[in-house]
């Protein structure tokens, strides 16, 4: 990190957490994040359900719900970029304040809603995209009279101008929205969403993002309906519920925890899924380092995202994760990241 970025990053951490985030995106469209482009080599390079990746440390939705800053983000070191959610109609999301700053955990806490301006705003912005790899997050609006129908919109409307499209069932903060992972509701949904995918001029890759708080045979459900359904591969996983290991006096806020201490619970997830199937993972929740990209990959991911360890690490994270796991491959004898994906497994059984 350089010293600017150091200094940015603290002058943020003293104004409120929300309108701080916004402050960092118009810094990085400012210029003032990292500029060389995606980190690669011959053993970060990767083929990820028909996607190209320069490496597989991407970035995960939430950080640029509002594809604002795709220019900026195409700079900054990660090997594809998620931006969303978008629902069909803009929406406020819920009342502020909704986003925490769990210091002493390296988390976060956040109940957005879904805020975002709307397919329409996303659309526009996505047609003027950046070269590289670029998906966007599905969402649903809370006052939907048929939320199911609602990713199949989006997909419409946003994916002619992207490479992978994600239904997101499993965010915490629209009411009711995790009922949508049930097998029957959740089969349901994706055919439309498949449905809707075939219809375009250059169908995408489709993945599914769950949630970390889903019991064995929910697990196994999952698992079962994305093969079913035609879907290209699973993200594992969005917050949790759960409070357990925090200790930061602000833990109790309403939301989804995401952060370090979200590591082991998502990284059990993803090992358990990929012992189920054989359909491509990318493992999300508490990636703060190279090593712990390079557990996720041992532990069954053939990519990763971050998010929130950028609040605690700047956006130069990205590459520093990058070059941090092409030196573990290295040093572990892997000639290409595909080769490592999981060999560590047992370990998260």
């Amino acid at each position: 990190m350089s010293a600017l970025e150091k200094l940015g990053l603290a002058a943020l951490h003293w104004i409120d957490p929300e309108t701080g985030h916004g402050l960092a995106l118009k810094a990085l469209n400012a210029g003032l994040g990292p500029k060389g482009g995606p980190v690669t080599s011959a053993r970060l390079r990767t083929h990820l359900a028909g996607l190209d990746l320069p490496n597989p440390v991407g970035l995960a939705a939430g950080f640029d719900k509002n594809a604002v800053a795709l220019d900026a983000l195409a700079k900054t070191g990660f090997g594809f970029v998620e931006v969303g959610a978008a629902t069909p109609r803009p929406q406020e999301g819920n009342p502020r304040p909704r986003l925490w700053r769990l210091k002493a955990d390296r988390a976060a806490i956040n109940r957005f809603g879904f805020n975002n301006e709307g397919m329409e705003a996303i659309a526009a912005r996505l047609e003027q995209r950046p070269r590289g790899v670029i998906g966007l997050n599905l969402g649903a609006n809370k006052d939907s009279e048929d939320r199911a129908a609602d990713f199949a919109t989006v997909l419409k409307r946003c994916g002619p101008h992207l490479d992978f499209a994600t239904v997101n069932v499993s965010s915490p903060n629209t009411e009711k929205l995790r009922d949508l992972q049930g097998r029957a509701a959740l089969s349901a949904l994706l055919v439309g969403v498949m449905t809707a995918n075939a219809g375009l001029s250059r169908p995408l890759p489709v993945f599914l993002k769950i949630a970390p708080d889903l019991s064995e045979a929910e697990i196994e459900d999952v698992a079962r309906v994305a093969e079913e359904t035609g879907v290209s591969a699973i993200v594992a996983t969005n917050t949790t519920l759960s409070r357990e290991g925090l200790s930061d006096p602000q833990k109790d806020n309403m939301g989804g925890m995401s952060g370090q201490p979200l590591f082991e619970k998502s990284t059990r997830v993803l090992a358990r899924l990929s012992s189920l199937t054989a359909l491509p993972l990318i493992g999300v929740g508490g990636v703060g380092s190279a090593e712990q990209a390079y557990e996720k990959i041992r532990a069954g991911a053939s990519a990763v995202q971050l998010y929130t360890a950028l609040v605690y690490g700047g956006v130069s994270l990205a590459g520093e994760i990058a070059r941090g796991l092409d030196r573990l491959l290295e040093r572990d004898g892997f000639a290409n990241v595909s080769e490592a994906v999981g060999t560590g497994r047992a370990d998260w059984l």
